[in-house]
Formats: structure tokens, C-alpha cells, sequence
């Protein structure tokens, strides 16, 4: 089985978006802004992280009903286990962080503004939610850049040591020799 366009497509939209916002979630909370420059772009994180949901939701959703290929590459059993679990978490990490910023705003009495266009609103102040989804933002946040590193690094490592079709099936969908096995698949057999 290979990556088709959309799940490609599906996974460098939902990369770009969740790296950018690990970058810029870290930013606003080690960066030393002062609270009065942070405000607005806490409300531009929580608008994009609306979105990222959204597209999130669609980007899991697909995965979930597709299912994984099968491995390019002859791996160890506890490294297949170790991808497995770290692309589910990846997938966990997607809905988590968004839903997690939604309900440490929303429960601690605040209207959650949209780019202005809509705004989700304030539920009652409930402390033990609050005190839950912010706790989630900030560790599996922080996992979630674990992960990314760790995810990297293998597609790195599976195509400059193991020198296998793993990371190019998520660029083009198909392994070279996925190309080269079809092209002869399709070639006429000379019986002579």
C-alpha cells in the first residue's frame, strides 16, 4: 500500500501547522514577552490552533480510516512498535493540543474568539478543567516536540542509513522501485 495525494497532502499541511504552533507555543511562554505584547498573539494562537482542529480532525480522520502502509523497511519488532506508538501519539497530539487550548480558555469564564469571526463562548469558571487542559497543553505540548524530533530523525535515518523507500513514500507516495515494480508489471512478456 502507498501514501495517496491526500494523505500526503494531509500530513505536510498538518506538520507545517502543528510545528509552527509548537514554535510559537513555546515563544509565548519562554520567549519573556510582556503581558501586554503577548495578549493579541495569544489570541492569534488560539484562532489558528481553532483551525489547526478543524483540518486536524479531517487529517486524523483519514489516517484512522485508511489505515498505515505496511513498512518499506526490514525494521526490529520493538522498532516497529516504537513507530507505531509514536505515530499514533502524533495523531493523539493533533486533537489533544487544540481541544486542550479550547478548554483552558472556555472553562476559566473567556470567550474564545475566532480571527473575529465567530467566537465560541465562555462556559462556567470550572477550576478542575482548567487546571486539566492546561496542564495537557503544557506536557503533551512539550512531548509533542519530543516526538517531532524522534519522528524526524527516523525518516532521516531510514533514508540516509537504511537507504529504504520510508520517507520517500511520504514525498512522492510511491518508492522508486514501487515505479520500477509496476513498470515491469505492465511490460508484455516476450515468449519468443
Amino acid at each position: 500500500m502507498r501514501y495517496d495525494r491526500i494523505s500526503r497532502l494531509n500530513h505536510w499541511i498538518v506538520a507545517v501547522a502543528m510545528i509552527g504552533m509548537l514554535l510559537f507555543g513555546l515563544y509565548l511562554a519562554y520567549g519573556g514577552l510582556e503581558r501586554e505584547a503577548r495578549r493579541p498573539l495569544i489570541g492569534l494562537h488560539r484562532s489558528i490552533g481553532i483551525l489547526v482542529l478543524i483540518y486536524g480532525a479531517w487529517r486524523v480522520t483519514w489516517r484512522v480510516v485508511r489505515g498505515f502502509p505496511d513498512s518499506v523497511s526490514d525494521m526490529p519488532r520493538w522498532q516497529r512498535r516504537l513507530s507505531t506508538g509514536v505515530h499514533w501519539s502524533l495523531l493523539a497530539g493533533i486533537l489533544i493540543m487544540p481541544l486542550s487550548g479550547i478548554g483552558f480558555t472556555i472553562f476559566r469564564g473567556r470567550d474564545l474568539d475566532v480571527f473575529g469571526w465567530v467566537a465560541i463562548p465562555a462556559a462556567a469558571e470550572v477550576p478542575w478543567i482548567v487546571s486539566l487542559s492546561s496542564g495537557l497543553h503544557h506536557y503533551v505540548g512539550l512531548g509533542l516536540c519530543a516526538l517531532v524530533v524522534l519522528h524526524v530523525a527516523a525518516a532521516l535515518k531510514h533514508h540516509l542509513w537504511d537507504k529504504d523507500e520510508t520517507l520517500t513514500r511520504m514525498i512522492w507516495g510511491r518508492a522508486p522501485a514501487d515505479e520500477h515494480r509496476s513498470a515491469a508489471a505492465q511490460m508484455p512478456i516476450d515468449e519468443g
